[in-house]
């Protein structure tokens, strides 16, 4: 699923392709950034650069014009030459921009729109600080987090107010690292907890984007990573490993949904027990 890493990489992809590039044709069926390609005209401006920030992708075009797309659950960004059979069929696609070297192809994008630089800077002003900046604002994230006081932790990490580009596999993830019961409420946390917490969804994320292909235009870098450990079957401590051992302890890996409408949360009730404050108990490890 797009999480930070994800979203990061297909930047740092779009913009190595296209950076610099002239666009010779700009296609859409959404009628709102067709509407905006005929009063602007996409066709000659410059793509200037591409970036991501938390689960956003920025695209910036010469004359002040930015193209914002999320991925939410299915939307994806592909790059081809010229004539190179797409892997997706047609009528999934949502935006084609064409130059001369190279094609980027948004496929069954959900949210995609057009900003100058001032309304860019509006409709992302709430965003909790980028969990991949080049520079990571700690003390906002843990005053983010502080604010957060009555929530669930695992709930708390998911929400892009405090911590931009986090996702359901990454909440586990991370809580685990820390030996933080995801259903513990953030008032129950330590200081050092929520420093953990922050520091260990920089490096799980920071591991994920590395890059080593040179000059080469890549588009996939293998499966998501938290452990470390070569194998495929022990490439992550606890997503979706309901049932099966704890790497550490060797527990059973539980797992229950978390927040209303939302997707499984993973933990170890071993690494990750329930906390008590004096006779009132403020996480619960049963599964569901």
């Amino acid at each position: 699923m797009p999480e930070a890493d994800t979203i990061f990489r297909a930047a740092r992809t779009l913009h190595k392709a296209l950076a610099g590039e002239t666009v010779k044709s700009f296609e859409t069926v959404l009628p709102k950034l067709a509407r905006v390609d005929y009063d602007l005209g996409l066709a000659e401006r410059v793509i200037e650069k591409v970036e991501a920030q938390g689960k956003w992708t920025k695209m910036y075009f010469s004359g002040d014009l930015i193209l914002l797309t999320h991925m939410l659950m299915s939307g994806s960004w592909h790059i081809y030459r010229p004539g190179e059979a797409w892997k997706r069929h047609r009528i999934h696609h949502r935006i084609v921009i064409a130059t001369e070297r190279y094609v980027a192809v948004a496929f069954n994008v959900p949210v995609a729109e057009f900003h100058s630089p001032a309304t860019l800077t509006r409709r992302l002003r709430l965003l909790g600080p980028s969990v991949l900046a080049p520079e990571l604002d700690k003390g906002k994230i843990l005053a983010n987090l502080c604010a957060q006081a009555d929530s669930e932790v695992g709930a708390a990490l998911l929400n892009q107010l405090v911590l931009a580009g986090i996702g359901n596999v990454f909440k586990s993830e991370v809580c685990f690292g820390c030996g933080v019961n995801p259903f513990r409420r953030v008032a129950s946390l330590t200081i050092q907890e929520m420093a953990c917490l922050v520091a260990t969804a920089r490096k799980f994320t920071m591991t994920n984007v590395t890059e080593d292909s040179g000059d080469q235009i890549v588009t996939h870098t293998g499966l998501r990573r938290t452990t470390g450990r070569a194998s495929n079957e022990e490439r992550l401590w606890v997503y979706k490993r309901r049932g099966k051992a704890c790497h550490r302890c060797g527990s059973a890996i539980e797992a229950r949904k978390q927040m209303p409408n939302a997707r499984s949360t993973f933990w170890c009730p071993q690494c990750q027990p329930m906390v008590k404050v004096g006779r009132v108990v403020v996480a619960t490890g049963s599964t569901g």
